[in-house]
């Protein structure tokens, strides 16, 4: 196992002992006054103050957001704090704690200028990198990361733009909070390819192998509860709304596609066991200890497994190999393994012939069934399919996802 911290490093509690809003530690012995009790602390730096000549001192500070529980941090005015933080971000990816790297929290608005943002990030990546090279640094972000990710800031991202969005869209016409739903996007592989196509291209291969993909998160709704299609929030249609409608066959296809394209697949606990909710707070349910979806939990041990189980997977070229309303294909391959995946998210039955040349598989090859996920349920079950002039013809169930790997025609046909 190994473990990444969150470092929430944009802001604090504001019971934090710099703040100490709520005066806990205000006559505590050892401690000194914090930044709200008294104009002198030591820590009255480490906040942007917007009333510095007013009594009393303490009403106005920046918050993340205006949030007054979570005051921002003002490292501008403060080399105490940076290096501070610089000093934390190095002691916890070396010896005794040897940690593996830090989640960065809303890291492009740290400061108050995007000119700091970078040159602090710079520094801490010095800081880790020095301690740690193997330490991986990995910033929550949701816009364009290229000018992040130029070898001497962050190593990558949460990946919202390139795999979360369009896959959510692709899948269930859904916006990633439950806020919004979109007939037009829903099996739309045409704008799903432009969009990954144009998404991708902010990333540095490096970057974009190790991109943190997710189907769900802490921040929004879970995936399985966009499957029903229903837009709103917990506050407005309660939570039993939340699993309502929800259609679990095309998690499994998403979380197919989650295990095949390229980046780090990241599960959020729970989805795995069949969790539903809408988005923050009710996204954070607890797990169902005694009451999991067994078979969902069953179809990720078996597709995380094969997910492992082939390196192309991981390091693997992309090739998008055709798609249409509601389908799509795409090849994952080098020079030694060529794997083709396909879904069809119709409710009904498919017949597609697909060209499968241009992702290196050649007429002496047969395309053997390694995975499939259908309405009923999963399989790993063998099954092969010849090529006929580098094209595959292939029966898809509804509502399906296949994994079919390319390997030597060694093996009965299916006809």
């Amino acid at each position: 196992m190994r473990v990444i911290l969150d470092g929430v490093f944009n802001h604090c509690g504001s019971f934090n002992k710099w703040m100490d809003r709520e005066r806990i530690y205000e006559k505590q012995p050892g401690y000194e006054k914090g930044a709200y009790v008294s104009a002198d602390s030591p820590y009255r730096s480490f906040f942007k103050f917007n009333n510095e000549h007013e009594w009393p001192y303490n009403d106005y500070y920046e918050g993340w957001w205006g949030y007054e529980t979570l005051p921002k941090l003002n490292y501008e005015a403060s080399p105490e704090l940076e290096n501070y933080i610089l000093r934390i971000a190095a002691k916890w990816v070396s010896p005794p704690y040897n940690v593996d790297g830090w989640r960065l929290d809303v890291a492009a608005d740290l400061g108050f200028s995007p000119d700091y943002n970078h040159r602090f990030w710079k520094k801490f990546r010095e800081a880790v990198k020095t301690a740690n090279p193997d330490a991986i640094i990995l910033a929550e972000h949701y816009e364009d990361a290229s000018a992040w990710l130029g070898g001497d800031e962050w190593d990558t991202v949460m990946n919202y733009r390139a795999f979360m969005e369009p896959v959510t869209w692709f899948f269930t016409g859904m916006e990633k909070h439950s806020d919004e739903y979109k007939e037009e996007l829903r099996g739309d592989a045409e704008r799903f390819r432009r969009s990954m196509a144009m998404n991708m291209t902010e990333f540095l291969t490096p970057s974009l192998q190790v991109a943190m993909n997710q189907l769900s998160n802490h921040d929004h709704s879970r995936f399985l509860t966009r499957t029903s299609g229903k837009v709103g929030r917990v506050d407005q249609l309660g939570g039993e709304a939340a699993g309502e409608g929800i259609r679990p066959e095309i998690m499994r296809e998403a979380v197919v596609m989650q295990m095949t394209w390229p980046g780090a697949p990241t599960l959020y606990y729970g989805d795995e066991a069949g969790v539903c909710g809408f988005t923050d707070p009710d996204n954070r349910r607890t797990y169902p200890w005694g009451h999991e979806d067994v078979q969902m939990l069953e179809f990720h041990r078996r597709v995380i497994a094969m997910h492992r189980r082939y390196p192309v997977l991981t390091h693997g070229s992309l090739r998008i190999l055709g798609g249409g309303t509601d389908w799509l294909a795409y090849g994952r391959f080098g020079r030694k393994n060529q794997m083709v995946v396909l879904f069809n998210n119709r409710e009904e039955r498919m017949e597609l012939t697909l060209p499968v040349w241009s992702a290196g598989i050649t007429n002496d090859s047969v395309l053997e069934r390694v995975f499939e996920t259908t309405k009923e349920g999963f399989t790993e079950e063998s099954a092969a399919y010849p090529l006929i002039g580098g094209e595959l013809k292939i029966v898809l169930p509804a509502t399906s996802a296949v994994v079919l790997e390319a390997r030597p025609r060694l093996v009965p046909v299916v006809q």
